[in-house]
């Protein structure tokens, strides 16, 4: 039943069926799961006599309905709405059935906005329907939904208002058990709340309800994951701290305390038989790459391979260069090995031969790394750069280049807020790196407005005279109809010829071809470039120590994460680095503007992202649809720790999940969709 097609619902024909399903919306079961985005209260039933301007609903007759074409395309139907206290006007736009439907001596509800309208007092475009115990579209508290052309969300209610019955027979997805230690109502009401909702406590129940289903279905798919990983067996790498030691001992600075508990979490986690599942997450700059390769030394000391996997290949060649002066004092540099898709086909064998014979320990590559002629001999440890980047079943094909479950480390520059990491990532052991070397400053950022841009380039041409260099982002590559946003091309245009027209610009964006995006890159990591005009190409990874300044244009386009990762761009060094926010006009900056500015803190700004904007833009978790979550609010942390902690019970004490049919198949989903493995 609930898999049936829409046109088993009174009301609904193919034609509405096809305009359903550019909506998502083809079956019973996806009309149920269609929540609303918000609603409109509608359920005081008032007096005319007591009316006050703003949303009302009377009950009472209409009569003198009549209509007519005021200009061509204009339709207007007026009527008088009366009850025992009064009589108003009321009035629908371009509604020309409304005159014959209405029946005189029938009792309505009427649900509208009253206001004043050319100087008369009027209720503009209501609702109407008969007076009746239970009213779709007046009368209450009215969810509103996400609509497409020839869809109202009078209409929704309406159709999901005959499916009622069947809602109510929805089997239930939970053990009692659960139901009752976390006070939840049963999912059937809760599906009927969130679209006919009484009262206001109504929604919050049944958004608290359906949220905690989410965060449970996911943990639940995480943690039983993770127990299935736990399952597996891998190589077990020892500790060697002489060898630990001799390695901090010739690193150009010192660790920081951050550093040396994260080594120690994954030394004793590779010291197992079971694989290793762990994310390093670590502002920009806090020194990720030194604890993949101190994480990595003990693998090669003992002859087994890693892989280290970057998503571009400029961040592949800079990770590479890094590992091998780590790893040079200790004699083991020749051990590392680079592949990249730009290498020639002859460059690429060479590295796969001497790769599959086991003389390359330590490969560093991008996409070219899971390549199915790339054979590993003794693979044991997978590290993923920005993971995000990757999908699940790139990050799979590595995986499997291993005879035996290798150990998987991920880092990520992007802060995770605690909700998220308990629920996207539930399944991976969490380090964290909250500290930075102490040669860094914290970057000065300054908002700026268009008609102050003077001053600001007098500052940067003082950096500029110092030979250091400078980033410009913009949010497009050509300018836009639709966006009045400055674009790459425009901007890259009027400095080369006005402002900055006795210095070397560059220009790069996503367009161009591998080999000169490569090429542009790396002549102003030589220094050959003094200023580069880009789009967020350059967000992740690269690591360029000259360039102290950053000049975001329209950075009002930008979301909080994003602004914070560009600006990790620079400062990488141990001079100062300025960050500017060019406003695209002279308003009032936005809150995430001004938090940037009095913060360098990623943790606190990636918390203050998920609240602004969904965990979408924070870890492109938005990639995958189905994790998405529409009621569960990343805030609640009290909600997420719960639904975890249920999720911990239910695995054990046993429970049988196929006993709950809806929640094994979204767990089975799920489970494959997040997967890391």
């Amino acid at each position: 039943m609930l898999n049936d097609s829409l046109t088993t619902i009174k009301g609904v024909g193919p034609e509405l069926e096809n305009k359903f399903s550019l909506l998502g919306v083809n079956s019973i079961f996806d009309l149920i799961n269609y929540f609303p985005k918000r609603y409109e209260d509608y359920s005081v039933v008032s007096k005319i006599s007591e009316i006050k301007f703003g949303k009302v609903t009377i009950k009472g007759h209409v009569r003198d309905a009549k209509g007519r074409y005021v200009r061509r395309g204009l339709h207007i139907t007026e009527a008088v709405l009366t009850d025992e206290s009064g009589s108003i006007k009321i009035v629908w736009f371009n509604q020309p059935y409304r005159a014959n439907a209405i029946k005189s001596s029938a009792e309505y509800f009427v649900s509208g906005n009253f206001e004043l309208s050319n100087n008369r007092l009027t209720i503009m475009n209501p609702s109407m329907e008969l007076a009746s115990d239970f009213p779709a579209n007046t009368a209450r508290i009215l969810p509103v939904y996400k609509l497409t052309k020839g869809i109202t969300s009078n209409t929704i209610r309406k159709i999901v208002r005959e499916i009622v019955p069947i809602i109510r027979k929805i089997d239930e997805s939970m053990p009692e058990w659960i139901l009752r230690e976390s006070n939840l109502i049963s999912r059937s009401q809760a599906l009927e709340l969130i679209h006919f909702p009484e009262k206001s406590v109504d929604i919050q129940r049944a958004q608290e309800r359906l949220g905690f289903d989410e965060v449970f279905e996911l943990s639940l798919a995480s943690l039983l994951n993770k127990n299935e990983n736990n399952q597996e067996h891998s190589l077990k790498i020892e500790f060697k701290q002489e060898l630990a030691i001799e390695f901090v001992k010739n690193l150009p600075f010192e660790l920081t305390q951050a550093q040396r508990k994260v080594v120690w979490q994954i030394y004793k986690d590779i010291d197992l038989s079971k694989p290793m599942n762990r994310m390093v997450e670590g502002d920009v700059g806090s020194g990720k790459t030194v604890v993949a390769t101190m994480a990595a030394l003990m693998v090669i000391s003992e002859g087994y391979q890693v892989a280290f996997m970057a998503p571009t290949e400029i961040l592949a060649r800079q990770h590479a260069q890094t590992i091998y002066e780590l790893l040079k004092p200790l004699g083991m540099s020749e051990k590392l090995g680079l592949i990249v898709g730009s290498m020639t086909s002859k460059e690429k064998q060479y590295v796969k031969d001497e790769l599959s014979l086991g003389n390359i320990k330590f490969i560093v590559g991008t996409h070219a790394l899971i390549e199915e002629n790339v054979k590993m001999e003794k693979l044991a440890l997978v590290v993923i750069d920005e993971q995000q980047r990757f999908g699940v079943e790139q990050r799979k094909k590595l995986m499997s280049k291993a005879t035996e479950m290798p150990h998987f480390l991920s880092l990520t520059a992007t802060p995770i807020p605690r909700s998220l990491a308990l629920t996207f990532f539930g399944e991976l052991d969490v380090s964290i790196l909250d500290e930075k070397p102490n040669i860094r400053k914290p970057i000065i950022t300054e908002i700026v407005s268009p008609n102050t841009k003077l001053e600001m380039y007098k500052n940067i041409n003082s950096e500029l005279d110092k030979g250091h260099q400078m980033f410009v982002i913009c949010p497009l590559i050509t300018d836009s109809a639709v966006m009045d946003a400055n674009s790459v091309e425009k901007i890259y245009k009027q400095l080369s010829e006005k402002d900055f027209k006795n210095r070397n610009i560059a220009m790069l964006h996503g367009k161009m071809k591998g080999d000169e995006k490569n090429k542009i890159m790396q002549d102003f990591i030589d220094k050959k470039t003094d200023i580069l005009v880009s789009t967020t190409v350059i967000e992740v990874g690269v690591d360029v120590p000259n360039s102290t300044v950053m000049l975001i244009e329209a950075a009002d386009r930008f979301g909080l994460a994003q602004l914070h990762q560009l600006r990790g761009r620079i400062g990488r060094g141990s001079d100062q680095g300025y960050c500017y926010l060019m406003l695209s006009d002279s308003s009032a900056p936005s809150p995430r503007l001004r938090a940037l500015v009095s913060s360098n803190d990623g943790f606190k700004l990636a918390e203050l992202d998920l609240s602004l904007r969904g965990p979408g833009a924070i870890y492109g978790v938005s990639q995958h649809g189905e994790l998405d979550l529409r009621m569960a609010k990343l805030d609640n942390l009290t909600l997420i720790k719960n639904a975890r902690k249920r999720a911990e019970e239910f695995i054990n004490k046993n429970n049988d999940l196929k006993q709950y049919e809806y929640l094994y198949n979204r767990v089975k989903k799920l489970r494959i969709i997040s997967n890391l493995n």
